[in-house]
């Protein structure tokens, strides 16, 4: 939100919006400094007019043409000003409103003469208030729990029934979510206060009168003049020959244009953040190919005998000027792109805010601006505006063949006549290259100067077994991280670069060893959503009485793997699902429901197996609070066998499994199991 807080500021006061109005221009001020801003003119004359677009300071009104109307030649007074905004912008005191008033906007600098109506000419932006109201009830302290005996915590629920605010512990002695209880709503304390807040402002909202006529509501809107309408303002006839429509119709039109919009800038602002790591990143490779090159000048500038000294300095200047240009233009393009992905990220909060809202007549008054400023916000994003302006490389060239004569005009040279080479094997650099768990880390770097850059690098490796090489990442980086290797495998491992002369030699070969044993925990971003992690992902629940699927963050596909789970709860007899699932499998009903899992589902006192809907293999004997239950999958003999506590539960349970499986369990909220990684397959089982 605090990227969208620049768009609930006031222009004038710079605080957030007070009983915003809307000025014809569509921007907004506070009604109290558009009481501020209002100038008295001559009767007959038109409002000063704006400055171009390319001045950048702005005062409202020119001073020299406001010199012209002064009291001796038009009997008015001086429209000197006498304060200034916390913006900069030019304050005019508060005057008596005669007739002939006008009212200049602070952002756009247009002026417009009010009526004899004033500023009750001017619509009140409610839409805006209740966005400013709810964003500063987002800001607002904690709720305290109302049962703490002594120094009351936070809350963390409101019982909607009850009215009351409960801490966790509180809440859990004092509100069980069971019995009578378990029907009663609790809400997160936030959402509760704007619950609270939000009937009254809906109401106050829903009053939305016309200007015209405050006994009307507003049901019609004018396409001619972009604006809604009430029914008497068309029985008057003012609006006669204008495109009138309903207010519901063109409320979902607009919303849809805004909301298309808004897709279009959402991209370019996905692209403007992975531009901004782009240039991070070359900011990076600028500082390492500028330290290389000058390293490389300076063992050849050594090499030389006193002349070459005496051109040393020299040419490690135009090095580093060379290199100081190349990160202040990438400086200056980061703040550049930095500034303008903020006002567009706050521009798309607020749109997203406004979308929110379901007062048609207060959308319709700012949609077309809104609309518009998103439109036009996508022609900043032009094509080359999210390309670096530098590259990295240095394309700089020592030639140290000349004779001693001409030592003394030694300087750099393009090298354009010389013939294009391809780019040297690149180096790994093995303290940076780690592995963690069935992932692997990469780094490399080239080792020389070239004068042809590099555009690109290749990193290949085996299928574990010694096989045929396969291409893994393919691009400009030079750190790639290559996960889903089978567990316990060694893998080779090489990478070259390429340019536009063509692609260079392979790197020496590095080999990777796997863990031998699988560490992981449960999948947040697959689970289903009334699935409740904790302890870094290794404890699971549910807060739904029906089975949720929730799936590993490990991929099987080879060897022999071993894993439990400790239940941890154990309430009213539930038949949690253990086993190994698809990716794909389905994540609202019990483990083994369908095609794509194989489970053993127990209770406290028999166990079946479920694949495809399919129970078999009833054994007595069950789960209670404190049980562990194993699940080992053999890949090499293509086998899944089930556990409780450390003894084999029925049968074989599954045969003839291929393919790639994933840990996988489903439970209720009346369940709650721990996962334990990283053993090794127990002996006695084997």
């Amino acid at each position: 939100m605090d990227a969208m807080e620049e768009e609930l500021k006031c222009p004038v006061c710079g605080s957030l919006f007070k009983e915003p109005i809307i000025l014809p221009c569509s921007h907004n001020v506070c009604l109290a400094c558009a009481r501020n801003i209002i100038v008295q003119t001559p009767e007959g004359e038109t409002p000063p007019q704006s400055r171009s677009s390319g001045t950048s300071d702005y005062d409202y009104l020119d001073m020299d043409k406001m010199s012209m109307y002064s009291e001796t030649d038009s009997g008015y007074g001086s429209y000197t000003p006498c304060l200034k905004s916390p913006n900069g912008v030019r304050v005019f005191p508060p005057a008596l409103l005669h007739r002939h008033c006008s009212i200049t906007c602070p952002l756009c600098h247009r002026s417009v003469s009010l009526d004899e109506r004033g500023l009750r000419g001017l619509q009140r932006n409610r839409l805006l208030e209740a966005i400013v109201s709810r964003y500063q009830q987002s800001r607002a302290a904690s709720v305290k729990c109302q049962l703490c005996d002594r120094n009351p915590v936070d809350a963390t629920v409101m019982c909607e029934q009850c009215d009351v605010f409960y801490c966790g512990p509180c809440q859990q002695r004092c509100h069980p979510s069971r019995g009578p209880l378990a029907k009663h709503r609790l809400l997160p304390p936030t959402h509760a206060q704007a619950g609270i807040a939000q009937p009254g402002a809906a109401s106050a909202r829903k009053q939305a009168t016309c200007v015209d006529h405050e006994s009307e509501n507003y049901s019609m809107y004018c396409a001619s003049c972009r604006s809604p309408v009430c029914y008497q303002c068309l029985e008057e006839g003012k609006h006669g020959k204008h495109d009138v429509k309903p207010l519901a119709a063109m409320w979902k039109q607009h919303k849809c244009q805004l909301s298309q919009a808004l897709n279009g800038v959402s991209d370019k602002a996905k692209e403007a953040k992975e531009f901004l790591v782009q240039l991070k990143n070359l900011l990076q490779q600028i500082q390492e190919n500028g330290v290389e090159f000058e390293a490389c000048l300076v063992a050849q500038c050594d090499s030389l005998i006193e002349a070459l000294t005496r051109q040393k300095a020299k040419l490690l200047t135009k090095v580093t000027k060379e290199k100081e240009s190349k990160l202040k233009t990438v400086k200056d393009q980061i703040t550049h792109c930095t500034m303008k992905l903020r006002q567009t990220t706050g521009m798309m909060e607020f749109c997203l805010e406004v979308i929110k809202e379901n007062d048609p007549s207060g959308f319709l008054q700012i949609s077309d601006a809104l609309i518009k400023r998103v439109q036009g916000s996508q022609d900043q994003w032009v094509k080359g505006a999210l390309e670096p302006k530098v590259c990295p490389e240095f394309a700089l060239t020592v030639n140290t063949d000349p004779l001693m004569q001409s030592i003394l005009q030694l300087d750099f040279t393009q090298n354009k006549a010389e013939t294009p080479t391809v780019p040297p094997a690149p180096l790994l650099q093995l303290e940076k290259c780690c592995m963690r768990n069935n992932s692997a880390t990469l780094a490399w770097r080239i080792t020389t100067v070239q004068a042809l850059p590099v555009e690109g690098y290749v990193l290949e490796l085996d299928d574990g077994n010694g096989g045929p090489y396969r291409e893994v990442y393919v691009g400009k980086e030079t750190v790639c991280t290559v996960d889903g290797l089978h567990f316990n495998s060694s893998y080779n491992a090489r990478v070259k670069a390429y340019n536009t002369a063509g692609v260079g030699a392979y790197s020496k070969v590095v080999v990777l060893k796997t863990s031998d044993v699988a560490w992981f925990s449960f999948d947040p971003t697959s689970a289903h959503r009334d699935i409740v992690l904790s302890n870094e992902h290794q404890t699971v629940t549910c807060n739904s009485y029906d089975d949720r699927v929730v799936l590993g963050t490990a991929a099987f596909s080879k060897g022999v793997h071993y894993w439990e789970l400790s239940v941890d709860r154990y309430d009213n007899h539930p038949d949690p699902a253990f086993g190994v699932a698809r990716i794909n499998t389905m994540k609202d009903m019990m483990l083994g429901k369908d095609d794509k899992a194989w489970a053993m589902y127990v209770d406290n006192n028999r166990s079946w197996f479920m694949h495809n809907n399919s129970h078999t293999n009833r054994a007595e004997g069950g789960i209670s609070k404190g049980s562990t239950v194993g699940i080992l999958l053999d890949l090499t003999k293509h086998t899944l066998t089930f556990f409780i506590n450390k003894q084999q539960h029925g049968p074989m349970a599954f045969e003839n499994l291929e393919g790639v499986f994933m840990p996988a369990v489903s439970l209720n909220r009346n369940v709650q199991v721990t996962l334990i990684t990283g053993l090794e397959v127990p002996k006695s089982i084997m």
